[in-house]
């Protein structure tokens, strides 16, 4: 059944084409008092009520009616680097950083990756999945049409291998779409400290399993002092292109490591964190044309120094942000409310955030041909606001505004409530 928006207070349509710089970060195209009209899984056409009533007045009389007086619609939102799929939780570590220990000292004690790693080792498949899809529900609820899953809690080619499945079984079954990477790169076990270039060597011989499986579409590394050095995530990244896997890189989270550098030199789609990026590797980054994915939510729970958004828009690179959902250093789910972080703590506008986690998040997993605006003859991923304008949305913050989701033309959130 054909869907008709009716009357929006704005539409957001996000028109346009590439991966949002500078200026164009602001540029949201709205159209006001408008109205949208889906049929199948495409939009079909977007204008005022009376116009599209004059052209496509069979189908509306045939269409199924939303009401969006007062409202605002917007592309769904995208959340462009999660780990998704794990076993367990962490909250016990909340504690220990609350009472001064930091992330490295609970790392190297056993716990952060490695304490998930285990759990996720031990967790059934379906276990992994039932997790995960209550998760992805809670995505949806807040608006998420699209999430980027890693793997990185195996350390070993079956448990890699059994979260990727997850992964892609999610993406089979719900209603968001579920991009996968590979990020077998995650952390050094504990048995290779010392001799870490041997477990390079091994996650190098599951790159053309994961490729051949079809399991992921890209590979990402944690380039970090105490996890892999440039020269081994170089080595991994190098590899992985080999056999299709686009580079993603975790980059400058905890310490500069050149980190923004090298993802600009082997043409990483993205580099995520980037909390102390250099001004250099800022500058590659924007010349490379590589996307910055930030991710506030963890430098807020880490009570870490937050990335310089500001600086990296205003020197030219396209930034994207995400929630970075994982069971130890952002367990949120809320990407409204890390928008608002992003403007209070980043120095993003309230245009730069939305941009952020539509157009550009969208460019920061190679979908931005079909997904992150609202125009003809793209997805029809939409998102139905219960606010007047689209300021309010980071002006109430901490809250949850959805009221309708349509992903691929099909009402999957309705009244702020799963169909």
């Amino acid at each position: 059944m054909a869907i008709f928006f009716e009357q929006a207070n704005e539409i957001m349509t996000m028109q346009g084409s590439g991966a949002r710089t500078r200026e164009a970060m602001r540029e949201l195209s709205i159209v006001r008092d408008a109205s949208l009209l889906i049929d199948g899984e495409t939009i079909l056409a977007i204008g005022t009520k009376d116009e599209l009533m004059r052209t496509h007045a069979e189908l509306i009389a045939s269409a199924h009616i939303i009401d969006a007086r007062g409202k605002v619609l917007m592309p769904g939102l995208i959340d462009c680097h999660t780990h998704l799929v794990h076993g367990g939780t962490r909250e016990h570590e909340f504690q220990m950083r609350l009472e001064g220990k930091t992330y490295m000292d609970i790392m190297n004690a056993g716990g952060g990756i490695h304490a998930t790693t285990a759990m996720t080792q031990q967790a059934s498949f379906d276990e992994l999945y039932d997790k995960a899809m209550h998760h992805l529900n809670t995505f949806l609820l807040h608006g998420v049409t699209t999430v980027e899953a890693k793997s990185g809690y195996g350390l070993n080619w079956e448990t890699e291998q059994k979260q990727l499945r997850v992964a892609k079984k999610l993406h089979d079954t719900h209603a968001i779409d579920v991009v996968s990477t590979f990020m077998g790169a995650h952390a050094v076990p504990k048995q290779y400290k010392g001799n870490e270039d041997a477990f390079v060597d091994i996650i190098l011989d599951m790159l053309p399993k994961v490729a051949e499986q079809q399991l992921a579409e890209f590979n990402d590394v944690f380039c970090e002092h105490g996890v892999f050095t440039p020269e081994q995530s170089r080595r991994i990244l190098l590899e992985g292109k080999k056999y299709g896997l686009i580079p993603k890189i975790h980059a400058d989270e905890i310490e500069p490591y050149d980190g923004a550098e090298l993802a600009a030199e082997v043409g990483a789609i993205s580099a995520e964190h980037l909390l102390v990026a250099s001004d250099q590797g800022i500058d590659d980054l924007a010349r490379a044309s590589t996307i910055a994915v930030l991710l506030p939510g963890t430098a807020f729970f880490l009570q870490a120094p937050f990335a310089r958004g500001r600086l990296m828009i205003d020197r030219g690179v396209a930034v994207a942000i995400s929630t970075d959902f994982n069971p130890g250093s952002s367990p949120t789910i809320s990407l409204p409310f890390i928008m608002n972080l992003a403007c209070v703590n980043m120095g993003m506008t309230m245009e730069e955030v939305l941009v952020a986690t539509t157009v550009n998040a969208a460019h920061a997993i190679n979908r931005g041909d079909t997904l992150g605006t609202l125009e003809v003859g793209k997805q029809a991923d939409v998102l139905l606001l219960n606010v007047a304008n689209y300021k309010q949305l980071q002006y109430y913050y901490g809250m949850n505004h959805t009221h309708t989701v349509v992903k691929r033309g099909k009402i999957v959130v309705k009244s702020g409530g799963l169909v």
